[in-house]
């Protein structure tokens, strides 16, 4: 997946005494965008809406004794304050990222899910503007293909896409690295929250195991007893090109040669019977 900024320098001696983190900051093996461990504190620049990270505090309490996964627990600063001179405070989980697992992965998110089923939408999705929101708008035709940058493969996908009645609820919408697993409750980290169907975030899964991680179109065929399926795989390979032609404006298009999209993008032609 595309990377958005470059790490960030370590975290302040004031940022480390404010959340009473002792000891000295490493970077987090698969963490993003500068993530340090201290002891067991995950500390992480903010590239989320002060909004965003107090809902999500809330969202991770109201889950943290569930029996299915463990989610991060927020850390406060002495003072009660969530952010600290650009930084937020997670509790560390033990567990590793274990490609291949694509399946367990889907199974950990649907247990998310349920979990979170009633949640409200919250309001600053309707806010952002980030490169993953736009995929996720053009992915489910909330913007058109003319709104962003010119990107390859997708007036083909969107050609495929039909309409979908299924209902929406609060998904994770980037599961694919952000599952830990160990000889515990398997561990789901940074939150990506949108309100799509859940069968979403299991698409975006394929689809990142297909582009990224090796997989081949065998995954795909778990699915064959879900007819709308095709139509959410569409939808996950829109949103991840979309987003990543936005993170590599100043790069060509790729060959075809160097495509990873191009055999996802045709499996998912095949799979939409065109």
């Amino acid at each position: 997946m595309a990377e958005a900024d470059p790490p960030a320098s370590p975290p302040s001696a004031e940022v480390l005494d404010a959340f009473s983190a002792t000891g000295r900051p490493e970077p987090l093996s698969g963490g993003r965008h500068g993530t340090r461990r201290v002891s067991d504190i995950v500390l992480e620049p903010a590239d989320i809406s002060k909004q965003q990270l107090t809902w999500q505090a809330a969202l991770h309490e109201r889950l943290r004794t569930h029996d299915g996964f463990r989610v991060p627990e927020a850390v406060r600063a002495h003072d009660g304050r969530l952010l600290v001179n650009g930084w937020y405070a997670m509790t560390y989980l033990q567990g590793r990222h274990e490609p291949g697992r694509w399946l367990d992965i889907i199974d950990v998110g649907a247990r998310f899910h349920e979990a979170v089923a009633g949640e409200p939408a919250p309001g600053f999705l309707a806010e952002r503007t980030d490169p993953w929101s736009i995929g996720d708008r053009v992915a489910w035709g909330e913007l058109a293909a003319t709104d962003v940058p010119e990107t390859k493969h997708l007036e083909r996908l969107l050609a495929l896409v039909d309409p979908i009645s299924a209902p929406s609820q609060l998904i994770h919408g980037d599961l694919t690295g952000n599952v830990l697993f160990d000889d515990q409750r398997p561990a789901i980290l940074d939150l990506s929250p949108y309100v799509r169907p859940a069968t979403f975030a299991s698409a975006i899964v394929v689809a990142d195991a297909l582009v990224w991680e090796g997989a081949d179109k065998t995954l795909a065929r778990a699915f064959d007893a879900d007819d709308r399926f095709p139509q959410y795989f569409l939808r996950a390979l829109i949103y991840r090109i979309v987003t990543d032609r936005l993170f590599r404006l100043d790069e060509p298009l790729r060959p075809n040669d160097a495509d990873p999209y191009a055999m996802p993008v045709d499996i998912a032609e095949r799979l939409a019977g065109r």
